[in-house]
């Protein structure tokens, strides 16, 4: 199913004209609105009457997320304050807050895109759907909310927490559809094993998973545990939140609902664009946002670009999924690892549960990695050679994936703490020495 054939199935030479009037209209909205990005614009000599074409964003300055906070709160905003109706905001741990103003009009674009996400997983005003992200100033919540309700479907916002009540609603309100971080939806498969519940047990089809990286492997186990298909989603609030892009029935790479949010790929160090196919950094201009549109907003996250039409008839641009974001990326003697990697060996070995932490730490001068990793119930033994064996196949595993060695440390079923949240899963020491 398409919400929007319209704008979902367009031409290509049709969107990029929409795009360059689109991106024009923009230039032309920040440069008089807002000081930073005349400022920045000025310092290239450059005016809006120089963007006519959607080739012509190479031109544009980029924007990153510390000017967001330079600009804390509401800097960066192109609306007048009596025109935002919301703010969303980061949780600001590593300085000041991003704070985001939305206008009535963003929020239609919100909605109406997260119901194209919706309804490509084959939603239905016939389900149900129950909202396992947060609600409040993390844009999850209410983004899947409004996503939902516009298809016509049932909201259930269950938020995170609470877990026995979440999984009593799924079986007694017959819930047809999940969305939540992928590392949630494990947590409830595990709730749900522990209160003597199978799949069976409920009628959920649909998943709606994001807000956090997640691999194939992870896919099939919540599949396979919650008896669902299960679909990426992908947003950031300081673009517009959940409805960014969206898998369909093909599960090949996210639709981007670039009539609004047009793509690219840099190089995270030369900033240089890349081609369709390789990996990097993920950029993002808001075209049609009016509360706190952005140019060309850096990401973080590790993807690539997918040109061409899709099996289930889309012709918008996909995007990979996340690999990691270049500010997660550790290196460690020197070697470039992605959590994503071992998340994927884990995933890939019967005998773990998909529940892992990764230690970095320096001694004597050298770095170190840990991973932790419980083993399943089935699998683990008191006797020390049987686990000794066991230890020494996933280090063994690791090296080959990441080319460093890893002491790998086998824990019991239940021993690594849980999340309802997005997990963590990596502390590196050596920033907190």
């Amino acid at each position: 199913m398409i919400w929007n054939k319209n704008k979902e199935c367009m031409s290509r030479d049709e969107m990029s004209d929409l795009q360059g009037k689109r991106l024009h209209k923009l230039v032309e909205l920040v440069y008089h609105n807002v000081p930073f990005y005349r400022e920045k614009m000025q310092a290239l000599d450059m005016t809006p009457d120089d963007i006519r074409t959607i080739e012509d964003i190479r031109k544009l300055p980029f924007t990153t997320k510390q000017d967001l906070r330079d600009n804390y709160p509401t800097g960066l905003q192109a609306a007048s304050q009596s025109e935002i109706v919301r703010f969303h905001a980061s949780s600001g741990t590593t300085g000041n807050p991003t704070v985001v103003g939305y206008t009535r009009r963003d929020l239609e674009i919100w909605s109406e895109s997260a119901a194209r996400a919706f309804t490509a997983y084959g939603v239905t005003r016939d389900d149900i759907f129950s909202v396992g992200y947060g609600y409040g100033l993390f844009t999850g919540g209410l983004g899947a909310h409004y996503g939902v309700e516009y298809v016509g479907a049932t909201v259930v916002p269950t938020s995170t927490g609470n877990t026995e009540k979440h999984l009593r609603l799924l079986k007694d309100l017959k819930i047809t559809g999940l969305a939540c971080t992928p590392s949630y939806a494990l947590y409830l498969a595990e709730a749900m094993e522990k209160h003597g519940m199978t799949k069976d047990d409920i009628s959920l089809k649909i998943g709606a998973f994001g807000a956090e990286p997640w691999t194939e492997n992870m896919r099939q186990e919540i599949e396979s545990r919650l008896g669902l298909q299960a679909y990426n989603i992908y947003g950031l609030s300081e673009i517009i939140g959940p409805g960014v892009s969206y898998e369909c029935e093909c599960k090949n790479g996210s639709h981007i609902s670039e009539d609004h949010f047009y793509p690219e790929i840099i190089d995270p160090d030369t900033l240089e664009p890349l081609p369709y196919g390789t990996t990097g950094e993920l950029v993002f201009t808001t075209l049609t946002k009016t509360g706190m549109p952005l140019l060309r907003y850096r990401t973080r996250d590790l993807s690539s670009l997918i040109s061409g039409q899709c099996e289930c008839g889309r012709t918008n641009v996909r995007m990979t999924r996340i690999i990691g974001r270049c500010d997660d990326m550790l290196i460690i003697r020197g070697i470039n690892v992605f959590p994503s990697q071992v998340e994927s060996v884990i995933l890939d070995m019967p005998e773990f549960e998909p529940v892992y932490l990764m230690v970095v730490d320096r001694v004597n001068l050298l770095d170190t990695l840990e991973v932790q990793v419980e083993v399943r119930r089935d699998y683990f033994s008191d006797e020390l050679g049987t686990m000794l064996q066991l230890k020494k196949k996933l280090a063994d595993k690791l090296k080959s994936i990441l080319s460093i060695s890893a002491n790998v440390r086998l824990m019991e079923p239940g021993s690594i703490s849980r999340s309802e949240g997005k997990s963590v899963r990596v502390i590196d020491k050596r920033k907190l020495k």
